[in-house]
């Protein structure tokens, strides 16, 4: 089956990211410990609901979970959280936003690959201005003809995606570790998909309405096999 167009997803498959919002959620924790006791408060699950509620609002991304970790906070310590706490969650939104880049391993040498066959565009969604900021630290991005960034990866922003490029999802693969966010989409439009899980997933990128058996989607465990499959794919 043709292959016209391949995406790749930004966050934990070209580069890491999910390691530094778990350590930012750490040290939330660390803080909200000193008021109440973690099991009892349910504080995990407490943050996760309202980041889940503030998406629509704040977007993807570290300045999102900043705002949520703050409300969480003062949710869930009745307000008695100090300034001072407050302000080291601010600190730690900020660092999570200046963490360098640091590529998966082998990952430079797959796109490389692929570029030589085929037209590649790198789609990502969260902040605006720290994904652009990770794609000029990460030195990728001459390797795309194209780069998007978007506030939802949905069917819709596929399919604008597609139709500017003038190309029928049937053509398109996208690689990602997201079941969620970077294949669903894609299949439910008619494409296929390169699925490569991170060690860590946010628990909202997780639990997709269908089983990872679809002939569509090929799954595989480090970037180097990341060309093997887009030709199996295209074997179909």
């Amino acid at each position: 089956m043709t292959i016209e167009l391949i995406g790749f997803d930004g966050d934990d498959t070209l580069w890491k990211s999910q390691d530094f919002y778990d350590a930012a959620q750490a040290e939330f924790e660390r803080i909200i410990g000193r008021y109440v006791d973690l099991a009892d408060a349910r504080v995990h699950e407490r943050l996760l609901a309202i980041e889940a509620s503030n998406i629509h609002v704040f977007g993807y991304g570290a300045k999102g979970m900043t705002l949520s970790m703050i409300e969480a906070a003062f949710d869930i310590t009745g307000g008695l959280i100090s300034s001072g706490d407050l302000h080291r969650l601010v600190g730690i939104g900020k660092e999570v936003l200046a963490h360098p880049v640091e590529l998966l391993p082998g990952i430079r040498e797959a796109v490389e690959t692929l570029t030589a066959d085929y037209r590649i565009v790198l789609i990502t969604k969260g902040d605006l201005i720290h994904q652009q900021a990770k794609v000029e630290r990460s030195r990728l991005g001459d390797l795309f003809q194209r780069i998007e960034i978007v506030s939802e990866k949905d069917p819709p922003a596929y399919s604008r995606v597609l139709a500017e490029f003038g190309i029928a999802a049937a053509s398109f693969v996208m690689v990602g570790n997201s079941l969620v966010s970077d294949i669903a989409p894609v299949l439910e439009l008619g494409g296929r998909g390169v699925y490569m899980p991170y060690h860590s997933t946010w628990l909202l990128e997780t639990n997709p309405q269908f089983a990872l058996e679809d002939p569509r989607i090929v799954q595989v465990g480090e970037a180097s096999q990341i060309p093997p499959a887009i030709a199996r794919l295209r074997a179909g």
